[in-house]
């Protein structure tokens, strides 16, 4: 047993590869993309323990090279799909996470793996998750772009996970600056801060909730707080609360929920999941923002200081 970095490497949108070239072409285009991965990996030390159809699992001993690797790869692979036909684009999504790993017979098992797994099945498209215990582990001086995701409850676990998106765009700026790894975990004094409300918009439908009013639910019930009448909006779709100081958006829908912040083109997907609310966004129910009909929420939360 050693203590490992976990890397799952997606690939997504295989699907409509295979309408498209047929099932031998696609199969050879999608073997080609994942032994790419596998290469770019072991270039920054990865040691790739198998492939999954259109995945691959890496194994790392440093958070730091498979933080490299990962943003390599996602690099990469945007600028070569950029003009490729819409039906071919398979985007990448990647989940690492750090723990102790088990390898046997040409397989690895530990929580760290599974973990890894849920998280980049959590992920959306051209996105890296990153565990903490994957950020912890990166040395003091390693430059990164990151942001934390707050605390989310991952299937198949008792305690939920602070996860980290890890920016790789180069035209990434200002609030995900650039910092050493050990001052992402400086903790802030807010101790007097408390969540005053939570403003919803949808169409021409407004509504602030306040503190006393969570949780709110949000759905096509008309006993939900915040009605979104639309047949993919489950009839009770989505739970906002607070919890351990912070406003927390939980999915209970049959289709999911996709959140992305104001300041970032990244996409949340969340399918029986949470996630910490930042002050400013938006979230598409029941379908992703790729859906231009998508019923989409646009939310801003409010604090004040305690007296």
């Amino acid at each position: 047993m050693a203590e490992l970095t976990v890397v799952f490497a997606d690939l997504t949108g295989s699907t409509g590869v295979f309408e498209e070239l047929g099932n031998v072409k696609a199969t050879q285009a999608i073997t080609r993309l994942t032994q790419w991965i596998g290469v770019v990996c072991e270039s920054h030390g990865g040691h790739v323990v198998k492939y999954l159809g259109d995945g691959v699992l890496i194994l790392f001993q440093e958070s730091r090279h498979a933080v490299d690797a990962a943003s390599e790869l996602q690099r990469v692979h945007y600028a070569r799909i950029h003009n490729w036909p819409a039906p071919l684009k398979m985007r990448l999504q990647v989940g690492m996470a750090r723990g102790d790993v088990v390898e046997q017979n040409g397989d690895c098992y530990g929580d760290a793996v599974n973990l890894a797994s849920r998280l980049s099945d959590l992920s959306g498209s051209e996105q890296i998750l990153a565990s903490e215990t994957v950020m912890q582990q990166l040395p003091d001086d390693f430059m990164v772009r990151a942001r934390s995701m707050g605390a989310m409850v991952i299937r198949g676990r008792t305690e939920s996970c602070v996860v980290y998106r890890i920016e790789w765009q180069d035209e990434v700026l200002s609030e995900l600056f650039t910092m050493p790894a050990s001052l992402m975990f400086m903790p802030v004094a807010r101790k007097n801060m408390k969540p005053a409300c939570i403003e919803l918009s949808w169409l021409d439908i407004s509504a602030r909730f306040t503190s006393a009013e969570f949780p709110v639910f949000l759905g096509r019930d008309a006993d939900a707080q915040f009605v979104v009448q639309d047949p993919r909006v489950s009839r009770k779709h989505a739970l906002i609360e607070w919890r351990a100081g912070k406003l927390y958006l939980e999915d209970i829908s049959s289709y999911g929920t996709w959140v992305r912040f104001a300041d970032s083109k990244a996409v949340i997907a969340l399918r029986r999941q949470d996630c910490a609310l930042l002050p400013d966004g938006e979230m598409a129910l029941g379908a992703s923002f790729d859906d231009f009909t998508v019923p989409t929420v646009t939310f801003r939360v409010y604090e004040e200081v305690a007296g």
